[in-house]
């Protein structure tokens, strides 16, 4: 968060700059309020500078416990043959191929 204020008063500081620049041969009292802006915006930077560390020290990413596979248990296993075959019960007495969803062909 700190880093993009510093980022943004850079930008500022360089802005105030360059319209400062401008108006370098004119107007007296414009360039002393552009000047004094440029001086809080130079001494807000400096002290937020002043308040981030200057080397933060990232954490190393944490390591998740071995993942075990996703295998199924004999319950599961059980439980999902059992879905299949009342689908496919239902699908036969229905005259639909379980697998295609097309007609069963009616053999003589």
């Amino acid at each position: 968060m700190k880093a993009k204020a510093l980022k943004r008063l850079t930008r500022v500081e360089t802005l105030l700059k360059d319209v400062l620049d401008q108006y370098r041969s004119g107007e007296q009292q414009v360039e002393e309020l552009l000047n004094s802006a440029k001086m809080s915006v130079s001494k807000v930077k400096q002290a937020i500078f002043a308040k981030v560390p200057a080397a933060t020290a990232k954490k190393p990413p944490a390591k998740a416990e071995k993942p075990g596979r996703g295998r199924l248990s004999t319950e599961g296993r059980k439980r999902i043959s059992l879905a299949a075959k009342k689908r496919w019960a239902a699908a036969k007495r229905k005259g639909i191929n379980a697998v295609t969803g097309r007609r069963l062909s009616k053999t003589a």
